[in-house]
């Protein structure tokens, strides 16, 4: 299958030159990579110049099409006509040397698939277990890992999840694909991390990335995502193994991060459902409210206390602005 990737970058020539170096070295290759540079300088455009790489095709995009949502819509634009499977990766990444080869094998094992995802390994520490008796830690397949402290608290108030990672419960809050473990199975889900995402391209004809995530774009693959799932199939295969080393450039200020917390996990819960249940919307306040005030608590528990400050004050803005100012949602 004949596949294309895009990278949308912005202000990150080093990141976005190890992640190609680890894309040079894959057993399948890509048929074309598109880099898709919204930086405010030359930086990217010259370590590419000086790095040759097969099949890379570079562009320079005004402020117009700036942000990840209208880089991404930009790239797809772009792809040629014989291209059959779109993979999206963050810059920030590295790939192991199987990660495209195990990505679009699960497209011809899965014939329904309009979506796969990859699976980051380095930011959750697994193993194996079949004894469940740990109250600290979630148990998933056969798999354990250290249950966060935010669901440890959720589980006193009766606000945990009640459906599978990847999945989003009726008041949203659910579990995200880390919660998945390294089983290599490939699970169906309905939300796909968007850095580490690929679909096929008929798709796009009827699909593009909404432009409501302007900029860093908090939440916009759980937007296309959700909306995708409700057309088929979405899986994700933890055989695709990749690195996430998040770089912190280019990521907008703490306060704006709490804001966007709030408002687009607002927006992408009304998407997949616009008209909740009383007792779900009642939840989901709940559980934002919740958050925000442990997210408070790390002023006191944590050394980044002004971090912890700025987007504590972003999250109380963000609710209070949803009953005066709610975000208008896109179909």
């Amino acid at each position: 299958m004949n596949f294309t990737l895009i990278i949308c970058t912005y202000m990150r020539p080093q990141p976005i030159l190890k992640l190609l170096q680890s894309v040079k070295v894959q057993t399948l290759y890509p048929n074309d990579i598109l880099i898709i540079d919204g930086s405010t300088n030359s930086e990217t455009e010259i370590i590419l110049k000086e790095n040759t790489f097969e099949n890379l095709k570079y562009f320079k995009i005004n402020e117009k099409n700036r942000g990840l949502t209208k880089q991404r819509n930009y790239g797809v634009n772009l792809v040629d006509e014989t291209s059959e499977i779109i993979c999206f990766l963050d810059d920030d990444i590295i790939l192991e040397p199987q990660y495209f080869e195990n990505l679009i094998k699960t497209y011809l094992e899965k014939p329904d698939a309009l979506a796969v995802g990859g699976y980051i390994t380095n930011e959750v520490n697994w193993q194996e277990s079949d004894n469940q008796n740990n109250k600290s830690k979630f148990y998933y397949d056969g798999w354990m890992r250290e249950e966060p402290s935010r669901f440890k608290i959720r589980k006193l108030f009766g606000l945990l999840p009640d459906v599978n990672p990847g999945f989003m419960p009726t008041f949203s809050h659910g579990r995200s694909i880390s919660f998945l473990p390294p089983s290599g199975k490939t699970y169906q889900v309905e939300q796909l991390m968007g850095g580490v995402s690929s679909y096929k391209k008929e798709v796009f004809k009827n699909l593009k990335f909404s432009t409501y995530f302007e900029g860093y774009g908090l939440y916009e693959d759980a937007d296309f995502s959700l909306r995708l799932a409700k057309k088929g199939k979405l899986y994700i295969n933890t055989n695709a193994q990749l690195a996430h080393y998040h770089n912190f450039s280019g990521r907008p200020n703490k306060y704006r991060y709490g804001k966007m917390v709030i408002r687009n996990g607002w927006y992408v819960w009304r998407v997949k459902y616009p008209n909740p249940s009383l007792k779900a919307r009642l939840k989901w306040h709940l559980t934002a409210i919740l958050l925000t005030k442990i997210r408070l608590l790390n002023i006191v528990t944590t050394s980044n206390k002004k971090e912890a400050l700025t987007e504590s004050f972003g999250r109380i803005v963000g609710w209070f602005s949803l009953i005066f100012n709610a975000p208008k949602i896109e179909i």
